[in-house]
């Protein structure tokens, strides 16, 4: 059997006798709110990024979930003329939990697992629950389908 030449997976590094991991197809991830801002605001932000989802992180900066625009439409409407104190949070609100990917983890059985989840994005985190980046499931698709990708090497 040849080795996988990096010609089969351009872009990525060669990997010998392992398949792709998930360190291998996380992205970074680029908007973030904390679980104690309130549902407006995460909405605006939403709005103002064009992004589809948010990535939740609690006061000490460990990934608390993933919220999406979906999820926050369930979140009980509130005027915007009512006191702040009386605004639902994200973190109230029914989000993406753990547990999370870690970097290490086989990206095929990553791909599984956001199918059995019904996941379409899941935190990447270290082994002290810090975000280190988002794993999609259509680039996890896609490496997946790439000649090699996932493949023993």
């Amino acid at each position: 059997m040849s080795p996988v030449t990096a010609t089969e997976r351009p872009g990525l590094p060669l990997r010998h006798r392992r398949g792709l991991t998930v360190a291998d197809a996380m992205e970074p991830w680029t908007h973030q709110i904390a679980d104690d801002s309130t549902v407006d605001r995460a909405n605006d932000v939403l709005r103002g990024s064009g992004a589809e989802y948010l990535l939740v992180r609690d006061h000490d900066g460990r990934c608390e979930g993933v919220v999406t625009r979906t999820g926050l439409r369930s979140a009980p409407a509130r005027p915007r003329h009512t006191e702040h104190t009386g605004r639902t949070t994200v973190g109230a609100t029914a989000h993406q939990r753990g547990p999370f990917a870690w970097p290490t983890l086989g990206l095929a059985l990553a791909a599984v697992a956001m199918r059995v989840r019904r996941l379409t994005v899941w935190p990447v985190v270290d082994e002290d629950g810090y975000p280190l980046g988002v794993l999609t499931a259509d680039r996890a698709a896609f490496l997946l389908a790439a000649p090699g990708g996932g493949a023993e090497g």
